[in-house]
């Protein structure tokens, strides 16, 4: 099992093949057929790919099995848990709410969550945003292993981590935090005055019409689930992780159409303004100037030249990646539902469309 197995970190070269063979190639789909088939088996946990350019959809694939014991085949439509792409979700809603005046950027976190140790420091929203608090991520605490299972408010979860020493005075470095991430859900509820999986679907979901989008949940039926698996000896059920664990670092189950959609409504400005949405993709920097790649709920990276905006995620049973070239307009995601076989991988393999190992 991954030593951090809820929240992978932006990688810069995530998908990296897809993307350049569809900036350099016109006939991208027999590569993606090729590298993906390869990758995941047909009697395997698989995967759902999708590549859209100038907003339309040119390539939607289902390779492998979504479900071993039911002998279902992954198909398209299937739903999978993303993981740490939920950060771009809590991100967008937290910019929502300052559009609406609730709360600022700048506001220090004791004004949302009272008696939160400071330590002698001014942590604000903003620095949660960009992993740049200081605040230890939970999900490196050894302690934090023995609570999978148990269904915890949020304010509980925030008593696992809130005594743990800073790494870091506020803005001096970048350290990736689902601490950070999960406090801001926190502040979401008390912003909004509801529940942070009902703003989810009254603000975001059911405006933008994402039918098959959900904060996950074991118990619930979700028509199309891609079962997720681990590796064992040889492969077996994802081990069971309450979703009131990640929550808004990464609770959120969908599929790939309705990431689509979402990516469209944000890059169209639909959810905030045009310069509200570009506070997520500024380039932040650290106290000393130095750039962290990193916006709110995206990294901000690029390939051969070409600015990304980006994120992965890994939970139980599942990695997710998906990355958007503005420029060139492409949007690249991959699902898998074996936290064994992530998406990042096939950035390494060869392309005959590059000709050479990236």
């Amino acid at each position: 099992m991954q030593t951090n197995p809820i929240f992978m970190k932006p990688i810069s070269i995530v998908l990296l093949f897809l993307v350049s063979c569809f900036a350099h190639a016109q006939n991208l789909t027999s590569d993606a057929n090729e590298l993906l088939k390869a990758k995941y088996k047909a009697d395997e946990p698989g995967a759902v790919a999708l590549i859209a350019k100038d907003g339309k959809v040119v390539f939607r694939q289902a390779f492998g099995m979504a479900d071993l014991e039911h002998n279902i085949v992954m198909m398209p439509e299937h739903v999978f848990e993303i993981g740490s792409i939920t950060k771009q979700f809590t991100a967008v809603s937290i910019l929502m709410l300052m559009e609406q005046g609730k709360l600022s950027l700048q506001d220090p976190v004791t004004k949302f969550i009272e008696n939160y140790p400071m330590n002698g420091h001014n942590i604000t929203v903003h620095h949660l945003l960009t992993h740049t608090s200081g605040i230890k991520s939970y999900t490196d605490l050894e302690k934090w292993r023995k609570l999978w299972r148990n269904d915890m408010t949020p304010l509980e979860m925030i008593d696992v981590f809130k005594n743990e020493p800073m790494e870091f005075a506020p803005g001096e470095k970048w350290s990736y935090s689902n601490s950070a991430y999960f406090m801001l859900g926190y502040i979401i509820e008390k912003a909004s005055g509801v529940s942070y999986p009902e703003f989810l679907e009254k603000n975001i979901f059911l405006p933008l019409g994402m039918k098959n989008s959900y904060y996950g949940g074991q118990s619930k039926i979700i028509k199309n689930r891609a079962m997720g698996y681990q590796k064992g000896d040889g492969f077996k059920n994802a081990e069971y992780l309450s979703m009131t664990q990640p929550y808004s670092a990464g609770s959120i189950m969908l599929n790939v159409d309705d990431l689509l959609t979402w990516n469209q409504a944000v890059q169209a400005n639909k959810l905030v303004k045009k310069e509200t949405i570009q506070k997520a993709f500024t380039n932040y920097k650290l106290n000393n100037g130095k750039p962290i790649n990193y916006g709110y709920g995206w990294g901000l990276n690029d390939i051969n030249g070409s600015a990304t905006i980006e994120h992965s995620g890994g939970i139980f049973g599942y990695a997710t990646n998906a990355i958007y070239l503005p420029k060139e307009e492409v949007y690249v995601v991959v699902f898998s539902n074996c936290d064994c076989n992530p998406p990042s991988e096939v950035s390494t393999k060869k392309t005959r469309c590059e000709g050479s190992s990236i």
